[in-house]
């Protein structure tokens, strides 16, 4: 397990200290895994996981699963989609610039629900990708 936990420091461009710091598993800890004189406990091993974006498994035996690890939506990341929805809705809605118009007809309440949906997933969506593309730690909780 110790020599993955190097290699993914190593990857990462990150210290144990810096690790051990953001997740609060001491210096000690670490010290006594690469010596041998204890073994990690799940909870400690789930948040160095969680820090590196990998799995348990992968942490443990150096292989990942064969599936993806879903990116998860925190309570604030749903809080900042509703936000900016209501935002792009409420622009829309009100039609300061003019109303919307598709193919030249004033769009309708349907297709206007409908634009939302696709809004909404949209957001949703662009926030998953930028959570893998620029999270150095991958959906760490």
């Amino acid at each position: 397990m110790y020599e993955i936990f190097l290699k993914l420091l190593e990857e990462h461009h990150v210290t144990a200290y810096k690790v051990g710091k953001e997740t609060g598993i001491g210096a000690s800890t670490f010290s006594d895994w690469k010596s041998g004189r204890s073994q990690p406990k799940k909870e400690k091993l789930q948040k160095i996981a969680d820090y590196f974006g990998v799995s348990i498994d992968y942490l443990m035996a150096g292989k990942e699963d064969a599936k993806e690890k879903e990116v998860i939506l925190t309570s604030k990341d749903e809080r900042d989609i509703a936000r900016d929805l209501d935002r792009i809705m409420n622009e829309i809605q009100k039609g300061e610039d003019s109303p919307l118009y598709y193919n030249g007809v004033e769009i309708d309440n349907a297709s206007l629900n409908l634009l939302q949906n696709a809004i909404e997933f949209a957001l949703r969506e662009t926030k998953k990708e930028n959570k893998v593309k620029y999270n150095p730690h991958k959906n760490k909780k």
